[in-house]
């Protein structure tokens, strides 16, 4: 297999000039000068970009090498083999953009240490595939520890004694563990997972600043800066991906921005507003899970919990869209879209009332409940013209599968992973 360091030309140059920018953000008078100006977000987020894209082409290598690869089989759409540590690229980006600009607190810290464990859990699972019930114990290990920590929801109020303490504990695992899966779901087509994992760490920063939250604003684009700086590679216009995040990057990446959401205070003296506001951020992931859920549970594909976390389809929402757009780029553009509009009203809520805040979840809503409308209609449609194929004659390429799509040009990275 070829190992070239770089893919083109265009990317060679690209590389040039981004390493340039890395050597001269690391030199001590610039991160001065974009402090003493106010803008130390700004140079948080371009050293984690710059680092995040110098590294990416360094991992593919890697990977290439030492053989971490996705390789093209039965359940999967790809046709050449894929290197898979394109996270280790986002992770040190990320880790080392806030820890060298003094970004610390001990709940950061415990965060950051509980992120290395997921990693570490995810190369391992891009070099053998571990079980995927292996996987889940290392996210609850990982959660719970975070919890022990400090990292709780609040929704309960603590006049409720024990019942207050064991109910925003359970609701934290079901929210941390659950977002950590979501978005390694959505690692399921050329720059889906990044792009949104940017996407929401875009608006979870907006808010920590609109709140008067700066240090969660600089973990927010220091996250941001790390997805984008991968992007490029994952997300090509006219080509394939060069590289995909694997396990060890989706996961870290919905871990640490599940845990930012439970960390933060997201609307001041208004209690439903700062539960609804990180929502409407994750609302495409939190869709996505529950639609799945329920679909597997009626169908009967899911009939035990642990048939559950076993379970790999095509099933959700990137898969049915691109279904139902005609294509997996016009999908992956879709959500990054409605995702920009969720999180354009979670914006709105720092001043906002409770009824506000009401409307808006109702509004979101009503949006993915328009959205499956569509796509299900869509499927009907191809469903329909795949038996028509088949009464005309062979059918043209592979016929497609009616949870989701199974179209040649939809790459996904979707292995067996829990839930």
């Amino acid at each position: 297999m070829e190992t070239r360091f770089f893919s083109s030309g265009f990317e060679r140059n690209a590389y040039v000039i981004m390493a340039f920018l890395l050597v001269a953000l690391v030199m001590p008078p610039i991160r001065t000068f974009f402090s003493d100006i106010g803008l130390r977000w700004l140079y948080i987020f371009m050293l984690a970009m710059s680092l995040s894209y110098a590294l990416t082409p360094i991992f593919r290598w890697i990977a290439l090498r030492v053989g971490i690869l996705d390789t093209p089989d039965a359940r999967k759409i790809h046709d050449n083999a894929t290197p898979l540590l394109g996270g280790a690229a986002v992770f040190l980006g990320f880790g080392f953009s806030i820890l060298s600009n003094d970004v610390y607190s001990q709940t950061l810290e415990v965060i950051l240490f509980a992120s290395l464990i997921l990693f570490i859990a995810g190369v391992l699972d891009d070099s053998w595939e571990m079980p995927a019930w292996i996987k889940l114990l290392v996210q609850l290990a990982c959660t719970v520890w975070v919890i022990h920590h400090g990292v709780v929801l609040r929704v309960f109020p603590t006049e409720m004694g024990l019942f207050s303490e064991w109910g925003n504990a359970i609701l934290t695992v079901l929210w941390i563990v659950g977002i950590t899966n979501a978005m390694n779901f959505f690692d399921g087509m050329d720059g889906l997972a990044a792009g949104l994992g940017a996407i929401i760490a875009f608006f979870l920063g907006v808010v920590a600043f609109q709140t008067n939250q700066p240090f969660l604003g600089w973990v927010a684009v220091a996250a941001m800066g790390s997805c984008l700086g991968f992007l490029p590679f994952n997300f090509r216009l006219r080509d394939r991906a060069t590289i995909f995040l694997g396990d060890a990057g989706s996961t870290v990446i919905g871990f640490v921005l599940a845990c930012i959401a439970v960390y933060g205070d997201w609307a001041e003296h208004n209690s439903i507003g700062a539960l609804v506001s990180p929502v409407l951020i994750f609302w495409i992931l939190i869709f996505d899970m529950v639609h799945i859920t329920i679909g597997r549970i009626q169908t009967g594909k899911a009939r035990s919990f642990r048939e559950w976390i076993d379970y790999v389809g095509k099933d959700h929402l990137h898969h049915r869209l691109a279904y139902a757009l005609g294509g997996p780029k016009r999908s992956v553009m879709f959500i990054f879209l409605l995702s920009f509009c969720l999180g354009s009203s979670a914006v709105v809520l720092r001043d906002a009332r409770t009824i506000d805040a009401v409307v808006l979840l109702l509004q979101a809503t009503i949006l993915v409940v328009l959205i499956t409308i569509l796509e299900r209609r869509g499927r009907i449609i191809g469903a329909s013209e795949a038996l028509d194929n088949m009464t005309d004659g062979p059918p043209h390429g592979p016929l497609p599968d009616f949870d989701g799509v199974s179209r040649p040009e939809v790459t996904t990275a979707e292995r067996g992973n829990p839930p």
